[in-house]
């Protein structure tokens, strides 16, 4: 029989306690504000917490949110402004249930509505600039008395493979086509990015991880020699002109989810609103310059909505006490996909909605920029395509709720443009940084790339 000491028996003690508050932490990734839902309403829920005028801006921006926009004048002018060019007529076109868009159909043909297209062009004094022809982002559709820009088809390329144990994979690479375009034909300076819509879940406390933290991981000289340099986006803030970290899109192209909303409500639906004033429409699309118009969307139909995607829960982690979900976790850290997909941060208290303050939290991110490699890259030319952010060059999304995307939307679809179909694509397009982790993923075992993927489907 064991015998042990006082300083022993208070160390096992100790390391018992620790474990336990641990298992409590790492299996409720938004903190006290963790959903245990994991049904098609999983991404839908306000933070536990969210109570009084803040439960009721919650409702009302979720409202805001799932509403069809319509042309202006009409009998709802809360809800008209739509175009004159757009996307989609609502928030929730791109994010069903708050869940992320499909992106690329599984067959050959039309894009789906959620994958919308980042346009720039190579200048004369080869700077990056918007499309002369077709602004920032590629608009398809246009309302009565205006034509939208063209529509976009997609072919596949099958790429194929082996893992080490001798299992063949296949990976679909996307081609891009733009048809019946409007206004000429993009010219082989432009610079093309597809984006689809991501899921929404835990926005607010990912805009309060303090700065600092942040920067801690910024690495641009690899100076621990482990091949990944994360390097920070620093945006033009559409609030005060000043450079801010960019935390939000998939190039962490805007520093707040204030200004991510509004660019969201112009770019896609074709809203003006107090942050962005104007419609964009090019100097050659003189349909859409005659039917601009100053403000479509008042200062606190945007508040509420922001409201309500800072407040939007993330579900608890699923088989958390699971041998898989172990192993798994273990292989995740030892491939160094740790090195970008950092685990945990502790939310600041700076936050005025108390929920969101001094949460520990398990988002899987580090919201920094990474170079993917030539496979993910927009273009083979390595140029600016968004402030600092190169064609290479991705924001590393947070992984919390993946694993019940199939559950809310349907589909299985992942990375930028959804051309990965589950996890192990995901991985198996990694490039660049990620090239050393996806070599030792290469060369696991079928059980333990089970157990990793079954860790990725759990958090």
């Amino acid at each position: 029989m064991y015998q042990f000491s006082g300083r022993s028996l208070a160390l096992i003690i100790t390391w018992i306690l620790y474990s336990l508050v641990t298992f409590g932490q790492e299996s409720m990734p938004a903190g006290s504000g963790t959903t245990q839902d994991f049904s098609v309403q999983a991404f839908s829920h306000p933070l536990s917490g969210t109570r009084g005028q803040l439960r009721r801006s919650f409702v009302v921006g979720n409202s805001f949110f799932k509403s069809a926009w319509v042309m202006a004048p009409s009998s709802t002018p809360l809800r008209d402004g739509l175009g004159p060019l757009y996307n989609a007529t609502s928030c929730t076109s791109c994010h069903v249930l708050d869940g992320r868009g499909r992106g690329l159909p599984d067959q050959e043909g039309a894009t789906d509505i959620s994958l919308l297209f980042r346009l720039r062009e190579i200048g004369q004094d080869q700077k990056i600039k918007l499309h002369s022809l077709y602004g920032g982002q590629f608009q398809p559709f246009g309302i009565d008395g205006t034509k939208g820009e063209g529509s976009v088809t997609v072919s596949y390329t099958t790429i194929k493979g082996r893992y080490a144990d001798g299992e063949e994979y296949e990976l679909q690479k996307p081609k891009y086509k733009f048809r019946h375009l409007n206004h000429g034909e993009l010219s082989k300076q432009s610079i093309v990015s597809p984006r689809v819509g991501p899921q929404l879940l835990g926005l607010g406390l990912l805009e309060n991880i303090r700065e600092e933290d942040i920067l801690k991981n910024v690495d641009l000289n690899d100076e621990n020699k482990d091949g990944i340099s994360g390097k920070a986006n620093y945006p033009t803030s559409l609030i005060d002109g000043k450079k801010r970290l960019g935390r939000f899109g998939w190039k962490a192209g805007k520093s707040s989810l204030l200004e991510q909303n509004a660019a969201a409500f112009n770019h896609d639906i074709g809203l003006t609103n107090e942050l962005i004033t104007e419609e964009e429409c090019t100097k050659v699309q003189i349909d859409c310059l005659h039917l601009m118009s100053s403000s479509d969307i008042n200062s606190q139909i945007l508040t509420r909505v922001t409201e309500y995607t800072k407040l939007l829960a993330v579900p608890s982690v699923r088989n958390f006490n699971s041998e898989q979900y172990k192993k798994g976790k273990v292989l995740f850290k030892k491939l160094n996909c740790t090195g970008c997909h950092t685990p945990s941060f502790t939310t600041s208290d700076h936050s005025k909605i108390s929920v969101l303050n001094n949460q520990e939290i398990y988002p899987y991110t580090d919201l920094l920029l990474h170079d993917m490699g030539e496979g993910l890259s927009d273009d083979l030319r390595v140029v600016q395509n968004e402030d600092l952010a190169l064609t290479s060059e991705w924001k590393t999304p947070p992984l919390w709720g993946l694993g019940l995307i199939g559950v809310v939307n349907g589909h299985n679809r992942l990375l930028h443009d959804g051309r990965a179909r589950g996890f192990a694509e995901a991985i198996l397009w990694h490039g660049g940084e990620a090239q050393k982790s996806k070599n030792m993923f290469l060369n696991l075992s079928k059980k333990e790339r089970n157990d990793l993927i079954e860790f990725l489907r759990s958090i």
